[in-house]
């Protein structure tokens, strides 16, 4: 026998006795030959050191480890099988409903119950192949690679078919560590029409779990629109079915349930009816005109709401919420309309003349002109060489003409100077307009909107290496050269000219309601009060009427509607295909503003004013059909 206490070989299958009977002589000599009184200590201190050790190993695991060891155990046996809340529903203004839980089911792993071996991951990838249709191979990813004793689901695909459920059921044995589950999808009514406003839901990527670090890989998120800006309020909490399950994650029995609190409901300031109508105006309009891409803006100049958002080309948003495969997304990527852009809050285009009128105001508080300053417009003026054309020889005007029948000339001379006319400048430009919104956000409560631009001689400096010109002043006078503006950011403006000077926060959300009915209004917010002097505003509303009234007015064709509009036109020229984009702001009724509205249409091959008409025929119904015949 060796120091360890192993018999040697020769004695393998022996009983004890029987070895110790067939001992020899020499070997009984040793064994009773006294051990070193050396040794002895040695031996000694070595047992007292092992025994030590595996003293502290047992304290260790019994007690220090202890509370580890029995909250794996507790993990292992008991499981909290996650509830779902029901996600909160849109609604417009007058309690239109425009989205809908659709129940759903979703194929999920729970890596726990999943088998260990590659063979058999393999053969669970192959068998599924077999009768679930996969976008792409990334879902074999997570299945093929998942450890550990965890028992969080993993969705490998959601939604599944009806026909791929039914055969899943059918088979759930031949797939441990498989299971359904039941989800909700949402349905976006008319979702050509709203996808811009309410944009989608859909599962939760891997990137984004950091922006929202409680959720989990099963979850759903708002992607684009309310649905992401309003995230905290419509998810609710989910509950959890705690339960005890065996070794093969089966159900032993059921420990408590805590229900889900549902996700509150959204009340929107959009008028469903209006939004329809105006994007079906628009886009026939369009598509008149040979032409995919406008926008339009319809608010409330009272206190900002948003009664109608519309950007074209749209896109449905249903194909996002059902899960969009890969061709459907490759195509709205690669069309150059690019109908996922929300060209309503984040196309920046030149405003043209559609910033006159906020530039009157500014030359009217600064004293470069007076209400009854006339100034003649022969077609254009020349400045060291170069010349700067109007539209048309307006002969003299004054400064409510102007801004009726758009003169560029007397544009040019409040904005840069010319003549006996001292001209604001591009400083004081820049300041007034800021005033009213112009080169900053306005705070919309939806995601992705964008600033504009009002540019600067150190700006040009800077990023162009050229010096500011006077030219450059008399383009930005008439809206155009570096000025940006989006529809979103014209519309507030034109608000605040209407209501008399208060700039308005836009906001497309009027009301929260809990499921337990409980109401919270989203307040209205003013940016800026008197913008300007109400008396002034008076002056330039008075110019923005004769627009329509006057025999020379650039939107004579507004005067026959049920009620006064009062408005502005205005063209852009971009890019190298003189092509134009075609502005018309408004509002009415003009004593009494309930409604602004806002019309882009994009790159027009003539200086036609397709705005117009879209503006006649939607404020048209508007007051006769419409909601506004009952304020």
């Amino acid at each position: 026998m060796n120091l360890f206490g192993h018999a040697s070989s020769q004695y393998r299958g022996m009983e004890i006795d029987d070895a110790v009977l067939t001992i020899t002589e020499k070997d009984a000599a040793r064994l009773e030959r006294p051990i070193h009184r050396g040794y002895a200590r040695w031996f000694r201190a070595l047992f007292l050191t092992v025994f030590a050790l595996l003293g502290a190993r047992v304290f260790f695991l019994n007690v220090i480890k202890n509370g580890y060891y029995q909250d794996v155990a507790t993990r292992n046996s008991v499981r909290n099988m996650l509830i779902s809340a029901p996600r909160g529903l849109i609604f417009d203004r007058y309690g239109k409903q425009l989205v809908r839980n659709v129940p759903s089911m979703e194929l999920v792993a729970i890596p726990s119950d999943l088998p260990t071996s590659e063979t058999d991951r393999q053969t669970l990838v192959d068998r599924l192949r077999g009768f679930i249709r996969f976008d792409s191979d990334e879902w074999e990813t997570p299945l093929k690679t998942a450890r550990g004793m965890f028992a969080t689901p993993i969705v490998l695909k959601s939604p599944l078919t009806q026909e791929e459920s039914l055969i899943f059921s059918s088979r759930a044995a031949d797939f441990p560590g498989l299971s359904l589950e039941s989800s909700a999808i949402r349905e976006y009514q008319d979702g050509l029409i709203f996808s811009h406003i309410l944009g989608y839901e859909g599962k939760i990527r891997k990137e984004e779990l950091d922006e929202y670090p409680e959720y989990l890989p099963i979850d759903s998120v708002g992607k684009q629109g309310i649905e992401k800006s309003y995230e905290s309020a419509l998810r609710g909490k989910r509950g959890a079915d705690r339960v005890e399950v065996d070794s093969r994650g089966a159900i032993k029995k059921e420990l408590g349930i805590s229900d889900p609190e549902p996700g509150s409901d959204i009340i929107l300031n959009i008028d469903a009816d209006l939004q329809k109508k105006l994007f079906d105006v628009l886009s026939a309009t369009l598509e008149k005109a040979g032409l995919r891409k406008g926008a339009a803006v319809a608010l409330d100049p009272r206190d900002g709401s948003v009664l109608a958002l519309v950007s074209l080309p749209s896109f449905d948003n249903n194909l996002f919420a059902d899960g969009i495969d890969s061709s459907s997304y490759k195509a709205l990527i690669d069309d150059d309309s690019l109908p996922l852009f929300d060209r309503a809050i984040a196309g920046e285009y030149p405003p043209g003349s559609t910033i006159k009128p906020f530039l009157a105001g500014a030359a009217l508080s600064e004293g470069v002109v007076t209400p009854t300053t006339q100034i003649e417009s022969r077609g254009g003026i020349t400045v060291a060489g170069f010349s700067f054309g109007d539209w048309k020889a307006h002969g003299f005007t004054d400064i409510r003409h102007a801004i009726a029948v758009s003169s560029d000339v007397y544009f040019y001379s409040v904005g840069g100077g010319y003549g006996n006319i001292r001209g604001l400048g591009m400083e004081k430009m820049d300041a007034y307009e800021s005033r009213f919104g112009f080169g900053s956000e306005t705070g919309i409560d939806l995601p992705g909107e964008k600033a504009g631009f009002l540019p600067t001689p150190e700006w040009k400096k800077e990023k162009i290496g050229e010096q500011w010109y006077i030219g450059d002043t008399y383009h930005a006078s008439i809206g155009q050269g570096f000025v940006l503006a989006t529809p979103i950011q014209l519309a507030a403006a034109t608000a605040a000219i209407a209501n008399g000077g208060t700039l308005w926060k836009p906001r497309v959300v009027g009301q929260i309601r809990s499921r337990q009915g409980e109401m919270r209004s989203v307040a209205a917010e003013a940016l800026r009060q008197n913008v300007i002097d109400p008396s002034i505003l008076k002056t330039v509303r008075e110019g923005m009427r004769m627009t329509v009234t006057d025999s020379v007015g650039t939107a004579q064709s507004l005067a026959n509607l049920p009620v006064a509009v009062a408005g502005k036109t205005g063209t852009a020229q971009f890019g190298t295909e003189k092509r134009t984009h075609g502005w018309f702001e408004s509002f009415a009724p003009y004593e009494h503003p309930t409604i602004v509205l806002v019309v882009l249409i994009e790159g027009q091959e003539n200086e036609g004013y397709f705005a117009v008409p879209v503006t006649k025929e939607v404020l048209a119904w508007y007051f006769s059909e419409g909601k506004g015949k009952t304020e």
